[in-house]
């Protein structure tokens, strides 16, 4: 198993699955040191073919994160605005990327960069306390990881603007109803869900998981038709893979498939 780069970031793997955890105390905020970590730790997963899945929580049960350290911006000096920008995007974009599947346990307040760093991820499991919030336009700033396009993308453009233009909190519940998280959980159970949600995982196919992840977000580029025929052409595709044929004779032979994620 790779090793974090960072004290802030904490790395462990259980199984097939990696779990990081946003060690950032008290409010598990981001900064320059863990988003560069972020990406390390992302692309070192991806080239870890045993690793299927990432489940990211914060540290303690208050926070899961609470965004960006604003005494990063205090100067106003806009050189080291880019800077932090680019190191957001950065961040979450490699994330979104990851090649298995991503699960936001989230664990208490996700609030700007934190809950940025959620919208990266490909499925959130919240608990019954959490509140979710995009308040940078409150400060005079902006979602700059992602947010302004992944939030109106997964919950519609007007309750986007509720939460970016009028500064919304919403708790879990509505969180729910909205379609920003899949699953609620009572206080202290987010991570349990949602390591359980990624050992589902395992029994997949870890290539065609890549695949169809792959498949699913090219849907928001809203090109349907060089869609459908990129589909049938990964779908050919896999029958290059290891795990094409040990998944097809796993089922014949009626016994568990042993993927080689190759």
């Amino acid at each position: 198993m790779i090793e974090s780069p960072t004290d802030r970031l904490r790395l462990e793997q259980k199984g097939h699955t990696a779990l990081l955890t946003i060690n950032n105390p008290p409010a598990n905020t981001w900064n320059q040191e863990s988003l560069t970590g972020l990406v390390h730790i992302v692309e070192s997963l991806n080239e870890t073919r045993e690793i299927y899945a990432l489940v990211i929580t914060g540290e303690g049960n208050k926070f899961f994160s609470a965004g960006a350290d604003l005494k990063m911006f205090a100067s106003g000096d806009k050189a080291v605005a880019a800077t932090l920008s680019v190191a957001f995007g950065r961040a979450f974009e490699t994330l979104s990327r990851f090649r298995g599947v991503s699960i936001a346990a989230i664990n208490g307040y996700a609030m700007g960069g934190g809950l940025e760093c959620a919208l990266a991820c490909d499925i959130r499991i919240a608990e019954q306390h959490s509140q979710l919030a995009l308040p940078e336009a409150s400060v005079g700033l902006l979602p700059c990881g992602g947010g302004t396009q992944n939030l109106p993308w997964l919950i519609g453009e007007g309750w986007a603007k509720r939460m970016i233009l009028c500064g919304e909190r919403i708790g879990a519940e509505t969180a729910r109803e909205i379609g920003l998280v899949e699953e609620l959980q009572p206080p202290g159970e987010s991570l349990s869900a949602a390591l359980e949600l990624a050992g589902r995982v395992a029994a997949q196919s870890p290539s065609s998981v890549t695949v169809c992840k792959q498949l699913i977000q090219a849907a928001r580029g809203g090109v349907i038709n060089s869609a459908y025929a990129q589909e049938r052409e990964d779908f050919v595709q896999l029958f290059d893979t290891q795990d094409q044929a040990e998944g097809v004779n796993a089922f014949l032979e009626k016994r568990k498939p042993e993927w080689k994620n190759q």
